[in-house]
């Protein structure tokens, strides 16, 4: 307990009202302030302050990404676009709610589904349905039983459990992540006390892939590391390798014997089509190779605040697939004990039902489209009112959600100080958070970022 004294004088004007010339103590703690003296002239004051076991406690920094949002939303100009979170908005730039969602929905409340536990490794339905999803129903994998799906709370959750499982079983494996990345993967890794390294992966001068010195880092990274891909629309930039270099990848990863940890966060929502977008995921299977699979449904269903994803393993044999299976259940347990129920059911309802599942595509394909078209009439602004000479290109050849504007912190910053536009300081910047209307807008605000901002 620490106590201040101070000194001053006692006006004259206070009514002690008969009190005793000590005044204000408490019993139970807590601060208080002890008057000592007479009426008139001058009184000590005593100040004892409490202070709290947390003092050490320092403030964290807010986060890069969610703290975009908690800004823009602090931001009164009628002009601001919020372009940070990776979250799909209309044309009107409103949240979107799918239609199969809110159909499966009502067929959860006819069917007057119960809210019991959940298993550890979750609703069994959906674990069928979303390994057949990523693989593809008739994949000799999950036929022959080598793969453990265990349900997960969305892709943050389900790369945590894959991470948890990594330190465990591979203490001295090391994990080789894109430089850059989703800012969550390096703090998903150190809190599991999984060490990490970067490969090269993002050229700015090109503004697209540097595939020479992402092979070179992960031939040079030490045999049996994890290394962390994204299956498809590459965040945050958007680039993703082709199918001939994926076969590459597939090669030195084989020929070093490192252990594939996809993070698949975009299915069907990057080119409109489940099975494109799975392509890189289902290469590795074919190759042979074990590996593991993060998947999310919170872009490609909306489902956000559902938390639904998966984590799959994919093993050489089915006994060991069932060991893999108890062991993350293990880790599960005393981590969370067992996922949410509903998000698991909407997507076991829209997947299992072939007339939902068809109705499930057509969505993704125009909420892709919509990105698609908004990708266009940026790049097409972007050409049309710069005249340096710039190629801005690039922006066409990225894919999903996101485009890497090859803006520095700087310019960024100017994004959002002079123009209301926010977004992470990477200069990523969310498409889905973007309408045709504001194209323009938005290409006023990069041209002069890029060229008055050093």
């Amino acid at each position: 307990m620490a106590s201040t004294v101070l000194s001053a004088p006692f006006p004259s004007a206070v009514d002690l009202r008969g009190r005793s010339p000590m005044i204000g103590v408490p019993k139970n703690g807590g601060d208080h302030l002890l008057l000592k003296g007479k009426g008139f002239g001058r009184v000590r004051m005593s100040v004892a302050v409490n202070l709290s076991r947390f003092e050490g406690v320092t403030m964290a920094p807010p986060d890069p990404i969610l703290g975009v949002s908690e800004a823009f939303k602090a931001d009164t100009n009628e002009l601001k676009l919020n372009l940070g979170v990776g979250a799909y908005r209309t044309e009107e730039l409103q949240p979107y709610v799918l239609n199969v969602v809110k159909k499966a929905e009502k067929l959860m409340l006819e069917r007057g589904e119960n809210k019991e536990y959940l298993p550890i490794e979750g609703l069994a339905a959906f674990n069928k349905v979303t390994a057949e999803l990523l693989l593809g129903a008739d994949n000799p994998v999950i036929k022959q039983g080598k793969v453990a799906t265990v349900q997960g709370l969305s892709g943050t959750g389900s790369l945590r459990l894959a991470a948890a499982f990594i330190q465990r079983y591979f203490p001295e494996a090391k994990a080789l992540i894109s430089s850059p990345t989703w800012g969550n993967h390096k703090n998903i890794f150190n809190d599991a006390r999984v060490p990490w390294s970067e490969y090269r992966y993002y050229d700015p001068r090109t503004v697209g892939l540097d595939f020479e010195g992402m092979i070179a880092d992960i031939k040079a990274a030490p045999d049996g590391s994890f290394v962390v891909l994204h299956g498809c629309a590459h965040n945050p930039t958007g680039i993703d390798p082709t199918p001939e270099q994926w076969e590459k990848i597939a090669d030195v990863v084989q020929e070093k014997n490192h252990i594939p940890f996809f993070d698949v966060a975009y299915q069907g929502f990057a080119s409109g089509s489940l099975d494109t977008d799975a392509f890189s995921v289902r290469l590795f299977v074919e190759r042979g190779l074990e590996l593991l699979v993060a998947q999310s449904y919170s872009k490609n269903l909306g489902l956000y605040a559902e938390r639904i994803g998966a984590v799959n393993f994919v093993c050489s044999a089915s006994d060991v697939t069932d060991r893999v299976k108890s062991q993350l259940k293990r880790l599960a347990r005393p981590m969370y004990s067992n996922p949410p129920v509903h998000g698991a059911r909407i997507v076991a309802n829209v997947v299992g039902d072939p007339t939902l599942f068809d109705e499930w595509k057509q969505e993704m394909e125009q909420m892709a489209g919509r990105i698609k078209h908004v990708r266009q009439r940026l790049y097409d602004s972007l050409s049309q009112k710069d005249k340096s000479g710039k190629d801005w290109s690039f922006i066409l050849k990225q894919i999903g959600m996101f485009s890497f504007t090859g803006l520095n912190k700087a310019q960024s910053d100017n994004m959002t100080n002079k123009w209301h536009v926010y977004m992470t300081k990477d200069g990523r910047i969310s498409l889905a958070g973007l309408s045709l209307s504001k194209c323009e807008y938005l290409a006023d605000a990069i041209i002069d970022s890029f060229h008055n901002v050093s």
